[in-house]
């Protein structure tokens, strides 16, 4: 058997989704970073509190997606299955869930902003920053909880164009109102931090709006209605659970690791915050074929699977392996060569500039790991039906080994903050070693009980 599938309509689904997923997240990412721009010229503060507010956003954000990845596991397999009556029922699951979290994510940060930043850093200038950015921006966690839900079934079903124009629409709405309202222009009033929060929250709620229209005007092929997520099906909810609960736990752990990583290093300067915020953003940036790959992978290997055409599975897991190594070498191109001409944007200090520089140095490095590993567990083997395998190798490589690393490199060791940050990213690399021997054993191919069972391997045994 080839590495190389010879299938036309592979390669067309694996390039269609991923560009247009990928268009969708770099728009995404154009919104923290038109942020990032328009607040690094109006203060040093305001960018490193709205970065710290923003770590916040992401513990919602990873559990939102958990969520919504659970769903995309199993009506991608229900669509392969052609069973959209399914594919309604898991999205009224986990559109439940992501709610529950939302509403309990803006309570926790409504009531308290100043104790959630200070967990993050000292500099009080900072988290007074980030509290007024918090206050208001919590209001937009239900919103985007309800719109990703949504996304996600959508995609699940390999409609993602509508992702694209959501996006597209939010980052244009966000830039214009940041640019009024952070400065004030226009007759405005300058409202700083404030200000962005404001646009943040007004572009997510009208990209809410412009999802539900699509769902109830336009959709042809889930055609939800608003009684699809009235009732809950028991037998499928304790599947979602068996097969969700373990991407919800790894995205929180994921997510509080992401948190503690900005901790140790806000601990470590107000340079170190603001260089970190900004080496991240423009990695996530030039990382959105990578992160798309994944999601991509989710939907094909998901649909396979559901067609029972498992044999597929392992030539097309063989193919996607040497396609996201080839995009980690280009993404590590593309950060090296635009790491310099981006800074100039920035209107932060020198110290910050320069341990930025170094922090995307090292990035450009770990990115080819990112590439493969990422996509390979959490887009192949995650999907294949093994999710609790990405649970226990995030939760042993991250809590066990690099922040307890890099805590000594900052705390005890008293080292520099760019050898905390190439201890801090070390995983990426490491984590492949892991990725090949799990993906290329092949026992991640589960197959699920309709009814709700055990979930089975490729061969049939009950799966552990």
């Amino acid at each position: 058997m080839g590495i190389w599938v010879r299938e036309r309509s592979f390669y067309s689904m694996f390039i269609r989704l991923t560009v247009l997923i990928g268009l969708q997240n770099i728009i995404t990412l154009g919104v923290n970073l038109s942020d990032n721009l328009l607040l690094g010229g109006y203060s040093e503060s305001a960018l490193s509190g709205v970065a710290l507010a923003n770590q916040i956003q992401f513990i919602l954000h990873m559990l939102v997606m958990g969520a919504a990845e659970g769903l995309v596991i199993l009506s991608s397999r229900n669509w392969g299955a052609k069973n959209i009556d399914a594919i309604k029922r898991a999205s009224s699951i986990g559109m439940r869930i992501a709610l529950a979290v939302s509403v309990i994510m803006w309570a926790v940060v409504f009531f308290f902003p100043h104790g959630c930043l200070s967990l993050f850093t000292n500099e009080q200038n900072v988290i007074a920053e980030g509290a007024k950015y918090l206050k208001i921006i919590c209001f937009s966690y239900i919103f985007f909880a309800v719109t990703n839900i949504l996304l996600a079934a959508l995609r699940s079903v390999e409609v993602v164009r509508i992702g694209f124009l959501v996006s597209l629409s939010t980052l244009i709405i966000n830039v214009c109102l940041n640019y009024l309202l952070i400065y004030g222009h226009l007759g405005f009033p300058r409202l700083g931090v404030s200000g962005s929060a404001i646009a943040t929250l007004t572009a997510r709620v009208i990209e809410c709006v412009i999802v539900l229209t699509f769902v109830k005007k336009f959709d042809q092929r889930i055609r939800f209605r608003l009684k699809d997520f009235y009732s809950i099906d028991k037998s499928l909810f304790k599947q979602y659970l068996r097969i969700g609960s373990p991407v919800l736990m790894a995205n929180l752990l994921w997510a509080v690791s992401m948190g503690a990583q900005t901790a140790i290093l806000g601990h470590m300067g107000e340079a170190a915050i603001a260089a970190n915020s900004v080496a991240n953003t423009i990695f996530q940036l030039v990382t959105v074929i990578t992160y798309a790959s994944a999601s991509a992978t989710a939907v094909i290997i998901g649909k396979t699977i559901g067609e029972g055409n498992t044999g597929k599975v392992v030539s097309y897991s063989k193919t996607l392996q040497l396609l996201y190594l080839i995009i980690g070498v280009l993404t590590a191109v593309l950060l090296f060569a635009v790491k310099d001409v981006v800074l100039d944007l920035y209107a932060i200090s020198e110290s910050s500039k320069t341990l930025a520089l170094q922090f995307m140095t090292i990035l450009s490095v770990t990115v080819v790991g990112t590439a493969y590993q990422m996509p390979a567990l959490t887009g192949i083997v995650r999907s294949g039906g093994d999710t609790k395998f990405v649970l226990y190798n995030d939760f042993i490589f991250m809590w066990l080994i690099v922040l307890p690393a890099s805590a000594l490199c900052a705390f005890v060791f008293d080292l520099s903050p760019v050898i905390t940050f190439m201890c801090l990213k070390c995983d990426q690399i490491l984590k492949c070693f892991v990725a090949i021997v799990k993906v290329n054993r092949y026992r991640w191919i589960r197959v699920f009980d309709e009814r709700g069972g055990n979930p089975k391997d490729a061969g049939g045994n009950v799966a552990t």
